[in-house]
């Protein structure tokens, strides 16, 4: 599956991957091996954690690396935004409630629901793209169905709006 992302987002997932592969494996990796060198590995605890510590970035690179490979870089700020795409920050209304809500949409690693970027992937980003303002379109939740008209679009730089950036401490294991 093709991954839409920024820019910032795929830099973002290089820097990870690199970290990864270049000081955090070869690091819990001596620490096995140092863990290893004094004795019994089945009752070592130092050793089993540095083992599922490798482990875990193995996986971890495994993920990013098919993130990688599958990644579709989109400069939002070229596009128009006339109609809801990658990029678009949406203004939507509540049909029933009146009550508004804004929703940016991005890649999937690039997602803070709880500050509004929502995944390209997501239901509600689905049934936003190619519309224009002054739409209406219709969401289905388990429980129910949701009405909504298109205020407005326009285009905010994604990494602005996000409140958790990232950092090389947050791809290390501790």
């Amino acid at each position: 599956m093709i991954e839409p992302m920024s820019i910032e987002g795929y830099d973002l997932l290089i820097e990870e991957f690199k970290h990864l592969l270049e000081k955090e494996k070869p690091k819990v990796a001596h620490e096995k091996l140092v863990a290893a060198a004094l004795g019994d590995r089945s009752e070592n605890a130092d050793y089993q954690a540095a083992k599922e510590k490798l482990r875990f970035i193995d996986k971890r690179l495994f993920y990013l690396n098919k993130m990688i490979q599958n990644s579709k870089i989109i400069d939002p700020s070229l596009h128009n935004h006339l109609k809801v795409s990658f990029g678009s920050c949406v203004r939507i209304i509540n049909i029933e409630t009146d009550e508004e809500e804004i929703y940016t949409i991005c890649g999937v690693l690039e997602t803070e629901i709880e500050n509004g970027l929502i995944s390209i992937h997501s239901p509600l980003a689905r049934a936003m793209l190619g519309k224009e303002e002054g739409d209406e379109f219709k969401i289905k939740l388990p429980n129910a169905v949701k009405e909504y008209e298109i205020e407005k679009i326009e285009y905010k730089n994604i990494f602005s709006l996000k409140k958790n950036i990232r950092t090389t401490k947050d791809f290390s294991f501790h």
